[in-house]
């Protein structure tokens, strides 16, 4: 049997799944070989199968890739597709995040059944999250919502709308296009009040640290902006220890040829956020985020992060 040009690992659910082969498709354009020249291997990760409590009580981002770190590092595979936002922001030893496709539309988007908006959703609405962030950024316009624990692949989510389980729920726009779901959003969230999550939008791919030819391989589809943004977010979200334990939200953009970045800390019940701004040289990222992680902890309370 012919050996595989490349494996890739994934986890399972159908966004992974479609985050994984759109990778693969764009090796195969980008090297003029077959797509099933590229095996695609599906690794359940303890993340997948804890749906009954939040990921904070069980230990965190981590549990979305321990399993396919140690797949990588044992050699089973050669690379592993990641939604960024779950990748923690330190890798184990020998691992590393080789880059970033191009990024997709960062915003939040509204499912619900009573309009487009926060202020369509009735007095005392069930809304179901899993995120801290985004619970808080909820409460934070809407005091009054309800929330309530919501986990499960995009497609639970959805019907649990539907159904009338919950009243809304909050999902990644750039998921829902990725599935052809994108019509299913009512409403679309502003930067100004939903920051999203760090390295929301962007596929993240990890490699084994010494292994050149994967990625030399993987530098043919790889974009830069969004390796410059998404560095800076990640280096903000490292300074202040971020966990799924702290509502977190950080934004790095490229304009010209600078790079912008914003970054908040909430209060589990959106009580109150602190905000910082920042900008610089996109070769300096990661200086810009750890950057404007310290200056956010200077003016912090020390009681905002656990």
């Amino acid at each position: 049997m012919t050996e595989p040009f490349l494996r890739i690992g994934t986890r399972g659910s159908p966004l992974a799944l479609a985050q994984t082969n759109m990778t693969r498709r764009l090796l195969a354009k980008a090297h003029g070989i077959a797509e099933d020249s590229i095996a695609v291997i599906v690794i359940r990760t303890t993340g997948d199968a804890i749906q009954d409590r939040p990921l904070s009580e069980s230990g965190g981002k981590g549990l979305f890739t321990k399993e396919l770190d140690i797949a990588l590092l044992q050699g089973d595979i050669d690379l592993a597709v990641h939604s960024s936002k779950d990748l923690p922001t330190v890798l184990p030893d020998g691992l590393c995040v080789t880059g970033y496709l191009p990024r997709e539309d960062v915003r939040d988007a509204l499912i619900s059944r009573h309009g487009s908006s926060f202020a369509d959703l009735p007095q005392g609405a069930v809304l179901g999250t899993a995120s801290l962030r985004r619970g808080a950024q909820a409460k934070r316009l809407r005091p009054d919502l309800q929330l309530t624990l919501l986990r499960g692949n995009v497609e639970t989510r959805l019907r649990k709308v539907e159904s009338g389980e919950i009243d809304a729920t909050l999902l990644a726009l750039a998921g829902l296009k990725r599935l052809g779901l994108e019509a299913r959003a009512a409403g679309l969230l502003s930067l100004e009040d939903f920051l999203p999550a760090v390295g929301q939008g962007a596929i993240g791919v990890t490699t084994r640290t010494d292994d050149h030819v994967t990625r030399v391989a993987l530098g043919a589809i790889l974009d830069g902006d969004t390796h410059f943004a998404v560095t800076a977010e990640r280096a903000f979200l490292r300074v202040l220890d971020g966990s799924c334990r702290t509502p977190i939200a950080g934004h790095a953009r490229m304009e010209g040829d600078r790079i912008l970045f914003k970054g908040t800390v909430l209060r589990a019940d959106g009580s109150q956020a602190w905000d910082i701004e920042d900008s610089g040289d996109p070769d300096e990222a990661e200086a810009i985020g750890a950057r404007a992680g310290r200056r956010l902890l200077d003016i912090m309370p020390p009681d905002a992060l656990p």
